[in-house]
């Protein structure tokens, strides 16, 4: 299924070899963790997010952690905006790690090879290049990724390229899509962990071990189930953008803004 979705947005052609993602692993969680769903370029409403999310953290003691999933362009009107934002420092006493989505990936993909059939474009690029001031888009393909780099601004691309693929902390495991199951957590494969849907692995978050906290898949509300939390609640369609608060032993606290 997943090298099916490379071969749809490339041309059936195969993928280049790309140096696999750092994973980062930690042996203590901080006291706070809030985690953020797919943002897909509503960066009004991450703001407004960030907000209830900043004046909650001010009331707890601790250390405190922002972990955004990925997803961070495409599909809604203010990638560039977004970018900007996570390439800033956070405005509260939160460390922010922010974790690859495969539509990073896939425009990294079309930096790399900038074919007359990529899909990029159909698959939510079109909007996230209006966010970076290009509305005459070039038919010739590397005029456009040309063009584009143009408006790009290098952090901004060294963003994309070094963000990790998953997070590990006692308790809980980060990732944007999912895990394999039957594969520890140093193995896992990036494509696994950027494009895998729960019902392509029926297993895939299910363990004793840890919970897996994702987005990837649309759903109408946050879901809690065994091993696992879902974040993804389409904001570019429902306008609704969701974050979990995990602190020690208590109950996941879902914060949302719309």
């Amino acid at each position: 299924m997943i090298r099916g979705i490379f071969d749809f947005l490339r041309g059936s052609r195969t993928p280049p070899v790309v140096p696999p993602r750092q994973k980062l692993f930690f042996d203590e969680a901080p006291d706070h963790i809030y985690a953020i769903g797919d943002v897909h370029g509503c960066d009004d409403t991450l703001g407004r997010l960030e907000d209830l999310i900043f004046e909650d953290s001010r009331k707890r003691d601790g250390t405190k952690w922002l972990v955004m999933l990925g997803d961070y362009v495409d599909r809604g009107p203010k990638s560039a905006s977004v970018m900007d934002r996570l390439t800033s420092r956070p405005r509260a006493d939160i460390k922010r790690i922010c974790l690859a989505g495969n539509h990073e990936d896939v425009m990294l993909d079309f930096f790399q090879n900038p074919s007359a059939d990529h899909r990029w474009l159909d698959f939510g690029g079109l909007e996230t290049l209006y966010s970076y001031g290009l509305h005459k888009i070039p038919s010739n393909r590397r005029v456009l990724k040309n063009a584009l780099l143009s408006h790009f601004p290098d952090e901004h691309l060294t963003f994309l390229e070094t963000l990790p693929s998953l997070l590990s902390v006692p308790g809980y495991c980060f990732v944007h899509a999912g895990i394999r199951d039957g594969v520890a957590l140093a193995d896992q494969d990036d494509a696994d962990l950027l494009w895998l849907r729960p019902e392509e692995d029926k297993k895939n978050v299910a363990t004793s071990e840890f919970v897996t906290v994702h987005g990837h898949t649309p759903v109408s509300d946050v879901e809690i189930g065994t091993g696992r939390i879902n974040l993804d609640t389409g904001a570019f369609m429902s306008g609704i953008l969701s974050a979990v608060r995990l602190s020690g032993r208590n109950e996941p606290e879902i914060i949302q803004c719309g």
